[in-house]
């Protein structure tokens, strides 16, 4: 039996997608279930499993071939699979980069008739000798129109120094095609540029009393939850407060309206295999440290496997992303439409900061808040900003309701 695949809807308002690679080649043998492509959309890179276990045929029953590249309509035949085919014994088939043929090595282009050198060929007269020391050019730099390729005076004069020191290093170029996911990131983040009036607020938090926690309770955590208590959960929680306070932060334009959310899905930003993604913690603002930690890991780990759903990234109320990972200092992020604002956590330095009058070390962190002032005013922002700031600067009290156990659940 000859099973038809097709490209399945990785989600809603998605009408194509494109093959991103092939993960087996015409002729494999594929298990059930096995990863046979992988596919870009416009808001993700996804898997493209086997449906059946048989001998694959990487085109449709026309004969015609997807390549690596080509946009592909959802619903469309992307590949045959021969069901009744046996299981062949013996080792794998061949790696991906054996199965390509050598490509043609092209000819050897041979030179005109007219294009045949003589002794005067790139030779300079002696008045063209002395402008090209003066000018500190060549002579094999220059190409000569006199006589059997002669260089004149007029070549000389005429010729242009070239910029900068040789280096003899390479200077080759490479050209690779943008992935779907990627292009779609780009007119994105231009049309948030054209389309909203983004400001960028920017503050300094003090993690000392962050740490100091962290370091107390941190295993004993881990090994009552099985996850780390790292900064994403107090900085969510620290934004679900916020968020509360100044709840036109959490709102978007429609239209000609404001929409206000009554909850709180909180996108982070993940680094996965194909670039930045956004997956989605849903109802943040019923969730305790060790919810959001849970999340946090397994929305990343997903991201990192590249076996996120479009549906896990459709969505959120605010964003927060994260340099600081990769060590940024300050940053202004760019906003995720429709939303209205994204607050930008940063790294983490030992600073001397003015403490009761008196110079100290903490361990301090820029954050930025970008938002789109067109919903969200100065007063609002900076509100926002600031409320994030008191509740990362005193955790105890304005997360943990002054019981830390209790809210670890310890």
């Amino acid at each position: 039996m000859i099973l038809e695949m097709k490209v399945p809807s990785p989600g809603e308002s998605i009408t194509e997608v494109e093959i991103a690679e092939w993960l087996v080649q015409d002729g494999d043998y594929v298990e059930k279930d096995q990863a046979i492509a992988e596919v870009d959309s416009d808001k993700a890179t996804l898997e493209l499993p086997a449906e059946a276990s048989g001998i694959i045929t990487l085109a449709d029953k026309d004969g015609n071939r997807y390549e690596e590249g080509d946009a592909v309509v959802v619903g469309a035949v992307v590949c045959l699979i021969d069901t009744s085919a046996a299981k062949p014994e013996g080792g794998d088939a061949p790696a991906k980069s054996e199965q390509k043929e050598e490509a043609p090595k092209k000819e050897e282009a041979k030179p005109a008739a007219s294009e045949t050198k003589t002794y005067a060929t790139g030779t300079a007269s002696p008045a063209a000798k002395k402008v090209l020391a003066e000018k500190g050019i060549d002579a094999s730099a220059v190409s000569g129109t006199g006589k059997a390729g002669r260089i004149t005076k007029d070549d000389a004069v005429n010729a242009v120094p070239s910029m900068g020191t040789p280096t003899g290093g390479s200077r080759g170029t490479s050209r690779s095609k943008m992935s779907m996911l990627r292009r779609k990131v780009a007119e994105r983040l231009v049309e948030v540029k054209n389309t909203t009036a983004m400001l960028t607020t920017f503050n300094e938090v003090n993690m000392t009393p962050i740490f100091e926690l962290r370091n107390e309770y941190k295993e004993t955590f881990k090994a009552k939850h099985g996850v780390g208590l790292g900064f994403m959960s107090f900085f969510s929680l620290a934004v679900v407060r916020a968020l509360e306070m100044y709840p036109a932060v959490n709102s978007m334009i429609d239209g000609k309206e404001m929409l206000t959310y009554e909850f709180v899905d909180i996108s982070i930003a993940v680094s996965g295999p194909k670039g930045l993604m956004v997956p989605v913690i849903r109802n943040a603002e019923n969730l305790s440290f060790r919810g959001v930690e849970s999340e946090v890991k397994r929305l990343a780990l997903r991201a990192r496997d590249g076996q996120i759903t479009v549906d896990e990234m459709t969505g959120g109320t605010f964003t927060i992303t994260n340099g600081g990972v990769f060590g940024s200092m300050l940053s202004t992020p760019i906003i995720n439409p429709p939303q209205s604002g994204i607050l930008g956590m940063h790294n983490i330095i030992q600073r001397p900061i003015a403490v009761d009058g008196k110079v100290e070390i903490h361990p301090m962190m820029y954050v930025a808040l970008s938002y789109d002032h067109r919903i969200i005013d100065g007063k609002e922002s900076v509100g926002f900003l600031v409320a994030v700031k008191e509740a990362l600067e005193n955790p105890e009290e304005l997360l943990m309701d002054n019981n830390i156990k209790k809210a670890l659940e310890l």
